[in-house]
């Protein structure tokens, strides 16, 4: 009887198991490991380095797909060895399956050079340094034919050539793409490797055109900015965990870019683990936290960051081309890492400098100014007056100057910077506006809160800036003069960072305290937010991010919510409980939002923020103008706002001299 289905018959019963041949095997092998010619690439570096050399050349001929070739002055194969090195899981770096929980070696599986062969027509030459009689050894194969090793001349190493890939595969080979992409695959490998073995000195050729040329014994430093560009140089920091004890088992040295080069995607970010170049959630979720409200969504940091670990403490076995690695502690290693790029960009000024171009676009316009040392880790931030607090904090959209509502507001954002010295606010900005009672039990809050925040506002990234005198453009931006030059200043984006670093340290020092949230105000008839049924239904899980907002809410219909209370500064600023619900609800209907993280709470600030700061257009008073500037040096990542906007650009006295002539 026979069964057909979709295009294959057989004949019912007459199935038998069968051993493979032998070509099968390894072209089955290399669907795994070869999947392009930068695969066949960084198998033959990977070996190249475990070989120990001192120099390793790339050759490549239309992007890999006709040839690449590896040479390297390492140790060599011995001619007795050299049949096996294209045999299938034949390798000289593990012995045993104990060796797998403990792997050093960049190679390792030993399918690599069997698998290559499967597909192309290999031909290597190797030479040892104890060769007899100081000649070397060559063996060619052709996918399922190994031809037998044959005396051949050549200095101490070894040199694999590979070329027409996918040659007996042509199923396989039209999937490739054209020349150039293939090429750029390669180079992307051949660059991270590099990148990851400052010793080694790497030729690149592509075509006989040599794409770079890198010298042995470079520092990483060097090595890294070689290969990033080093016009880079001033605009990336370093990042350091040398004390490996400290991080229980990690060091980690690297570079990471200021915000304003920042990418449209990830392929500026290297990241490797023991020299191998590696891709890991955590730690790219790491640096995404750290660069958290620096750059805007959707667009990635650059960065480099070479971490050191036990090999005992992180499996490189799950992933057949070794790029993926599972750590046994990943909350250790999110946290150095978020913890080290974030001390890294709290060191440096952030502000960018205008520099013009008339040839450029409006983005290239920023130029981010270089750490200069001392400015921000040495200076911690003058106190400004508490009562820029009352103006900025409660100014109503439109109108006067309102007092504040409560002396929390004064007390969690403004710190001295010592944990037994509380702000000194005069008893007449208090007297009249919060009540007697509510001054003790808020003061008592505080108290917790300026302690919590001690630490992180002790590493204001703003440099002080001796105000003269402020103007206001347009109503719209201000205008004023530092050290360095003509500071301009966005007045809603610097706001904004302003209200989300008060309302984030509130909220936290709540918490802290055991709950509780932003202060409320409860209404007299509820507010009445149209919704969805499916929205209405992850009311539930809302509800705790809703109550450290401050906001009660309760479904009236099914097709309403009735908000009951309101955070009090909300409505200050004239934002209405019906335009944020809706707002809130939007984004909370996004596959990604997860209402109990803190991503999600900081989403809801950001949008929080943006609300209730000054917009552009609103006119501030000559007081106010000054106030909002000694704002910026009493908050975190004044440089940006939290959608990642510069709040400031700084025009240099260098640059204003060279327009004029002057220089």
């Amino acid at each position: 009887m026979q069964v057909a289905h979709i295009g294959y018959t057989s004949v019912e019963g007459e199935r038998r198991i069968a051993r493979l041949p032998a070509l099968v095997v390894n072209q089955i092998a290399a669907g795994e490991v070869v999947e392009r010619p930068a695969s066949v690439v960084k198998e033959l570096v990977d070996n190249a380095i475990d070989a120990g050399s001192r120099r390793i050349v790339v050759e490549l001929e239309q992007g890999g797909i006709e040839l690449v070739r590896v040479t390297d002055d390492g140790s060599g194969i011995r001619e007795e060895d050299i049949t096996l090195a294209l045999a299938p899981h034949a390798t000289s770096k593990i012995r045993s399956a104990e060796d797998l929980d403990s792997i050093s070696t960049m190679g390792f599986r030993g399918e690599a050079l069997a698998s290559i062969a499967s597909v192309s027509r290999v031909s290597v030459r190797s030479r040892t340094s104890g060769s007899v009689g100081g000649g070397g050894v060559q063996i060619d194969a052709e996918g399922d034919r190994v031809d037998p090793p044959k005396p051949a001349a050549g200095p101490v190493g070894t040199s694999v050539t590979v070329r027409n890939l996918f040659f007996n595969t042509p199923a396989r080979r039209k999937f490739l793409r054209t020349p150039n992409t293939e090429q750029g695959h390669c180079v992307d490998v051949v660059t991270n490797l590099a990148m990851a073995h400052p010793a080694i000195g790497f030729t690149l050729r592509t075509d006989g055109r040599v794409v770079f040329d890198l010298a042995p014994d470079q520092s990483p430093k060097q090595r890294v900015l070689d290969l990033v560009g080093r016009e880079l140089a001033e605009q990336m920091l370093e990042v350091n965990v040398d004390r490996f004890d400290d991080v229980r088992g990690l060091a980690m040295w690297g570079m990471v870019g200021l915000p304003t080069i920042a990418r449209a995607n990830a392929r500026a970010q290297h990241v490797f683990l023991n020299g191998r170049p590696i891709r890991d959630k955590t730690i790219q979720h790491a640096l995404r936290e750290a660069y958290r409200g620096l750059i805007e969504p959707g667009r990635y940091p650059t960065a480099v960051l070479m971490l050191v670990m036990d090999p005992r403490s992180v499996d490189v076995n799950v992933h057949p081309a070794k790029v993926e690695v599972r750590f046994r502690d990943q909350s250790m290693v999110h946290s150095a890492v978020l913890r080290s790029v974030r001390e890294a960009l709290r060191s440096a000024d952030l502000t960018p400098k205008v520099a013009f171009n008339p040839n450029s676009g409006p983005s290239s316009m920023f130029r981010p100014d270089s750490a200069l040392p001392g400015s921000l880790g040495a200076h911690r931030p003058s106190t400004p007056d508490p009562q820029a607090f009352v103006r900025f904090f409660h100014r109503p959209h439109g109108g006067e100057v309102a007092e504040p509502l409560s002396y929390q507001v004064l007390k969690t954002t403004l710190s001295s910077g010592n944990a037994d010295q509380a702000v000194d606010v005069p008893d007449s900005v208090v007297a009249g506006v919060t009540g007697g009672d509510r001054v003790e039990t808020v003061g008592e809050h505080a108290s917790q809160a300026v302690e919590h925040d001690r630490g992180e506002y002790d590493q204001s990234l703003a440099t002080p800036i001796p105000v003269s005198r402020v103007l206001q453009v347009h109503n719209s931006y201000m205008v004023t003069q530092d050290d360095q030059g003509i500071l301009i200043v966005d007045q809603h984006a610097l706001h904004e960072r302003v209200m989300f670093e008060y309302l984030l340290h509130r909220i936290t020092a709540a918490s802290g305290e055991g709950g509780g949230g932003l202060e409320s105000q409860r209404l007299l008839v509820p507010a009445v937010v149209g919704a969805e049924p499916r929205r209405i239904a992850r009311l539930g899980e809302l509800r705790p991010l809703l109550a450290r907002l401050g906001i009660e809410a309760e479904q009236l219909s099914p097709s309403s919510l009735g908000v009951q209370a309101f955070p009090s500064f909300l409505y200050e600023r004239g934002v209405t409980p019906e335009e944020f619900l809706a707002d809130l609800l939007d984004r909370a209907d996004a596959d990604d939002f997860a209402p109990e993280s803190e991503s999600a709470l900081h989403e809801v600030l950001d949008m929080m923020s943006c609300k209730a700061a000054v917009k552009a257009g609103d006119r501030l008073s000559e007081r106010e103008l000054a106030d909002l500037l000694k704002l910026r040096e009493a908050v975190e990542r004044s440089s940006n706002c939290p959608h990642g906007r510069p709040t400031s650009i700084r025009l240099t006295i260098q640059e204003l001299e060279k327009r004029f002539g002057r220089s």
